[in-house]
């Protein structure tokens, strides 16, 4: 029984839903299911609320059309295009070139090109442009977050979030652009001197997911760029508007013509493209987020010329409660962790192991806060929290883990439906089991499978159990306990009794097959650095 049930007496599903989640939802909009879980629906905007957005967004300025090489706004050579949608509403944002392996191969000729004066540079003039290029995104945050939403779906919050740690990454790069120090080791004869130098690597090509349209290119770029090199970069198909945009302001900032260079491709040529970065003798270094099957395609690509490669891959992130956790603080961690951007982050909770004890309090508790937290619609409307997913494959996904997972035994607490176009309503399941797939395979999604555990072996061993090791969390108030486990957990970021952990000052990635290198912090630049040792002698 929900807390609905308990309190609902003689009101109608519509007085409750006003009751709950406020005057954004009209009620002829409702839908109540037959678990009695209440849920705002997607809305769809009317062409007078897309035409209020844009005026919003500085009318058009930040729906691009053209791809961004050599400082210029250009068409694909063969002119195709293809079309950029609102997930929520499926509305047609714009077109952008469809670009192909002949239009990167000139995209890369032309950053070599960039590259072989931007190394020349000192630190500080790259500090300075970097500088720049952040406080104009800051300048412009609400806009390029209105962007986020209209393109990728998730709540204006969530974007705003985004912004923020986006920006966060061109300004620490700006500051360790001066930061990248060599080093003199004493020497083993009195003749010579021992020294290390660190040089920009050259040209980098970069493809980037569509969960974090901004702040996945500036993590990435922001260091490159900082670290002397120039950057190719293939954007998400589903999401090149934000890559357009940071093209855009670094422009104003004075940027040069082919230090940042974007290729827009639809899914149609992005294996094109990929090879073309990947098996390119002129680019140096690989970057991408995105699925392990993808990874390990495009190392296998970058073989050919032993590129440098950094990959953070697919993740299947463990969230331990121990009966000695403060129960509150874990649910909230949950719903963080969790729920962020309808759970399409790599990061996200994707197993949840409740010991025992507590497992049926927790069980309650979330799905109460569940009910009070949650709101699906449209990103752009006040009062979501949920948005769609990225397309109707998803969707798809999602539903075929929901149904194996209840085939199998687990019980549906909440959610477990479609909403309109690509929606999928918050999903709480409990008694799942490791053999489910929703505890075998990476969501992505807004399905939280809860697990039992009854000691702490079983449950580290539990955690450990599979092929990706990104992220892991754990909530306990047992001091001796918190070291045992973090320390035994095989993940490259543990959460202890937080539920959100990423920020652009730590290093990010992964350990089996979640990745190679790390990005953010002052160890992401030294992904775009070659070690250079010299020995002076005859002094």
């Amino acid at each position: 029984m929900n807390s609905f049930q308990t309190t609902r007496g003689n009101l109608k599903d519509s007085d409750i839903m006003l009751k709950v989640l406020g005057p954004c939802v009209h009620p002829n909009k409702l839908t109540v299911y037959s678990q009695k879980v209440f849920h705002m629906p997607p809305f769809n905007l009317q062409t007078h609320q897309q035409n209020r957005t844009y005026k919003q967004m500085d009318s058009f300025k930040w729906l691009l059309n053209k791809a961004y090489v050599n400082g210029k706004w250009i068409s694909a050579e063969n002119g195709e295009t293809f079309e950029v949608t609102n997930p929520a509403t499926g509305e047609v944002l714009g077109s952008v070139p469809d670009m192909n392996g002949s239009d990167t191969e000139s995209a890369i000729k032309t950053a070599y090109v960039a590259f072989r004066s931007w190394k020349e540079r000192t630190a500080k003039e790259r500090s300075e442009l970097m500088l720049r290029w952040t406080n104009l995104c800051n300048a412009h945050k609400e806009d390029l977050a209105k962007l986020i939403t209209m393109e990728n779906g998730k709540p204006l919050k969530d974007s705003m979030a985004e912004l923020s740690y986006g920006v966060g990454f061109l300004e620490l790069y700006a500051e360790e652009a001066k930061r990248v120090y060599g080093d003199i080791i004493p020497t083993n004869a009195k003749s010579r001197r021992l020294l290390v130098l660190k040089q920009p690597i050259g040209v980098c090509g970069m493809i980037t997911p569509w969960n974090f349209p901004h702040a996945m290119i500036t993590r990435k770029a922001a260091a490159a760029i900082a670290a002397g090199c120039s950057v190719v970069i293939k954007p998400a198909e589903d999401t090149p508007l934000s890559a357009l945009a940071l093209c855009q302001l670094a422009e104003e900032a004075g940027l040069p013509a082919g230090v940042l260079n974007v290729v827009t491709v639809s899914r149609d040529n992005a294996p094109d493209v990929g090879r073309t970065l990947c098996e390119s003798p002129l680019v140096q270094h690989i970057s991408f987020t995105g699925s392990s099957a993808v990874g390990k395609c495009l190392l296998s690509q970058s073989a050919s010329t032993v590129k440098k490669t950094a990959m953070e891959l697919g993740g299947n992130a463990p969230f331990l409660v121990f009966e000695s956790a403060d129960l509150e603080a874990a649910v909230k961690g949950v719903i963080a962790c969790k729920f962020r951007c309808s759970g399409q982050t790599c990061v996200s909770a994707n197993r949840i192991y409740v010991q025992e004890g507590i497992y049926d309090k927790f069980v309650t508790r979330l799905a109460e806060e569940m009910d009070n937290e949650l709101r699906t619609g449209d990103g752009l409307q006040p009062g979501t929290t949920q948005g769609p997913l990225i397309n109707q494959r998803a969707v798809q996904k999602i539903d075929s883990f929901v149904q194996d997972a209840i085939q199998h035994g687990a019980r549906l607490v909440r959610g477990g439906s479609k909403g309109q176009g690509n929606f999928y309503y918050p999903t709480l399941l409990s008694e799942v089991t490791s053999q489910m797939m929703c505890a075998r395979e990476e969501i992505f999604g807004p399905i939280a499978g809860v697990l039992r555990f009854k000691t702490e072996d079983e449950a580290v061993i539990m955690a450990n159990d599979t092929q990706w090791g990104l992220a892991g969390y754990l909530f306990s108030r047992d001091h001796s306990q918190i070291w045992r486990v973090t320390e035994r957990l095989e993940a490259g970021i543990v959460g202890v009794n937080e539920g959100v952990v990423p920020c652009p000052e730590v290093p990010l990635g992964g350990w089996k097959e979640s990745g190679l290198g790390r990005e953010g912090g002052k160890y992401g630049i030294d992904e775009f650095l070659e070690l250079k040792y010299v020995c002076m002698g005859g002094l």
